[in-house]
């Protein structure tokens, strides 16, 4: 793993050398905050809670995660450049880890930026920190299990469109399945046992999200996010490979 950090360095730091970057997030703080204010109706529900500025954040990832995924590798294979990268001193995984990480990284940063929103709250009321707390790690969690499937869907493709089209359709069923209208179709429609139901709907982002909202770090919600990072960054390599 000796060239994971260069190339960590080197792809995080690239992301702030095209205004593209800043525009993701300005465009993020803003369309997450309005949400919040304007549907969610934050500051009218008088409750010391960022719930309602969380719960938007599957479905903002679900755009804006393979915008700024998209390009991880599609446009290394479209330049010619992923030949050039495999002929350095880095194994797969490593320039899979590395772009991986600086892409978490940077997403990570654009979640943490909307911070001035909860000391906004700590000025006109008492909020539970912990809540925050475990809401902003379950984000993060999110994120990176989004970013993962955005990067192997990447990996799969020279254009970046198409590979921001399959991310968004692989991201919107593993968002949608988290949701009682979802389950309900499968259970009530196409009469599936509701064990099959269960089983189908702890695949989804919302499911596991939604423990970290009400300040609950289940360990099952971890480690959901984090095998679903590791099998597609696997899944990432493998497809690197061939």
């Amino acid at each position: 793993m000796s060239q994971t950090y260069p190339l960590f360095k080197r792809e995080f730091l690239g992301y702030f050398r095209s205004p593209v970057a800043y525009v993701f997030l300005v465009v993020f703080l803003l369309a997450s905050v309005g949400l919040a204010f304007f549907l969610s109706n934050f500051y009218k529900a008088n409750v010391a809670s960022m719930e309602s500025y969380f719960f938007w954040h599957p479905w903002l990832f679900l755009f804006l995660v393979p915008a700024a995924g998209m390009r991880l590798w599609s446009e290394e294979k479209r330049s010619g450049t992923v030949e050039l990268l495999f002929t350095l001193p880095v194994t797969t995984l490593e320039g899979v880890l590395g772009k991986f990480l600086a892409g978490w990284a940077f997403l990570t940063l654009a979640i943490l930026l909307s911070f001035p929103l909860a000391l906004t709250l700590a000025y006109l009321g008492d909020p539970d920190w912990g809540v925050i707390a475990n809401s902003y790690l379950g984000s993060i969690l999110m994120a990176g299990g989004y970013l993962g499937v955005c990067s192997f869907m990447s990996a799969l493709t020279k254009n970046q469109v198409i590979s921001f089209v399959l991310s968004v359709l692989v991201c919107f069923i593993l968002t949608l399945v988290g949701y009682s209208v979802f389950t309900d179709f499968l259970a009530g429609y196409l009469h599936l046992p509701v064990s099959v139901v269960d089983v189908i709907a702890n695949f989804g982002f919302t499911t596991h999200f939604e423990a970290f909202m009400k300040g609950v770090v289940d360990p099952k919600d971890v480690v959901f996010f984090l095998s679903l990072m590791g099998f597609t960054l696997f899944l990432n390599v493998v497809a690197l490979e061939r």
